[in-house]
C-alpha cells in the first residue's frame, strides 16, 4: 500500500510540474511570446520538458498556433466541436501526432529552428522520457517508479487534453470567442483552464483577467520575473474584440 500511495503522490507531483513547464515554456513563452526566459531558465525548462513530457517544442508550438489560426472551424487540429468531446479528451495524442506530421502545420513554427541541443538531445523524445524514468528508479526504486511514471503519463495526458476538450465545450464565456473558462480546471492545469480568457488575450502572460479568477502559472511567471529570469511582454492584458477566427 505504501508503494502505491508514494507512487501516486509522486506521479501527481510530476504531472503538475510537467503541466507547469508546458504552460510557462511551451505555451506562454514559445507559442505566444508573452514572456521571454533568460538563457539559464530557458535551458532548464527545455530539459524539464524533455524528461517530463518528451514533447518536441517546435511541434507543440506549431500545432497550438494552428489551433489559434482555425479555432473550432475546419483546420483546427483538436476541436471537440469538430472531432467530438471523447476523441479530444481521450485520444488527443492521436490528433496531435496527425497534425504534427502535416507539412502545412509545421510552417507555424518556422521561427523556432532547431539548434545543436535539439539535434543532440531534445528532439529525441524517447531518450528524454527514458532518462526521466531511470532517475525515478534510482531515487525511488523500481516499484514506486513504475506507479509514478504510469500515473504521471495518464494524468498529464488527460488534464492537458481537457484544456481543449472541456475548454471548448463547457464553462463560462465572458469574452467573445468559442473557448470557455473553468476555474476548477485552471487549478489542475496551472491556469490553462481559463481558456476563454486566453483566446481573448493570447499574448498575455497572465490568464486570470477578472476578480475571483486564479492562474497558478502566473505566480511562477511573476516569481521568474522578480528573480530576473524572465521578461514579461506586457503587464496589461490586450483583449481582442475580433470574432472567433483568430490569427496565430
Amino acid at each position: 500500500m505504501r508503494t502505491l500511495l508514494v507512487g501516486l503522490a509522486t506521479g501527481f507531483a510530476l504531472c503538475q510540474l510537467g503541466t507547469l513547464v508546458t504552460t510557462v515554456h511551451l505555451h506562454r513563452a514559445l507559442s505566444h511570446r508573452s514572456l521571454t526566459l533568460a538563457p539559464g531558465a530557458r535551458w532548464a525548462f527545455r530539459a524539464l520538458t524533455w524528461v517530463l513530457t518528451g514533447i518536441r517544442p517546435r511541434q507543440w508550438v506549431a500545432v497550438h498556433r494552428r489551433h489559434h489560426a482555425f479555432t473550432d472551424v475546419e483546420g483546427d487540429p483538436h476541436s471537440p466541436l469538430l472531432e467530438g468531446f471523447a476523441m479530444v479528451q481521450f485520444a488527443n495524442v492521436a490528433l496531435y501526432r496527425r497534425a504534427a506530421r502535416d507539412p502545412e502545420v509545421a510552417r507555424y513554427a518556422r521561427d523556432l529552428p532547431p539548434d545543436r541541443w535539439d539535434r543532440w538531445l531534445f528532439d529525441h523524445a524517447v531518450v528524454g522520457l527514458g532518462l526521466g524514468v531511470a532517475l525515478l528508479v534510482v531515487v525511488l526504486g523500481p516499484a514506486v517508479a513504475a506507479v509514478a511514471a504510469a500515473f504521471h503519463t495518464a494524468s498529464y495526458l488527460l488534464v492537458n487534453a481537457a484544456v481543449n476538450a472541456v475548454g471548448h465545450r463547457f464553462g463560462r464565456q465572458p469574452h467573445d470567442n468559442t473557448a470557455r473558462n473553468n476555474q476548477w480546471l485552471a487549478w489542475l492545469t496551472a491556469g490553462e483552464g481559463l481558456h476563454n480568457n486566453h483566446h481573448a488575450a493570447p499574448t498575455s502572460a497572465r490568464l486570470s483577467l477578472a476578480r475571483g479568477e486564479v492562474d497558478p502559472g502566473w505566480w511562477v511567471v511573476g516569481a521568474l520575473e522578480r528573480r530576473g529570469w524572465a521578461t514579461i511582454r506586457h503587464h496589461t492584458p490586450r483583449i481582442r474584440t475580433a470574432p472567433a477566427r483568430e490569427a496565430a
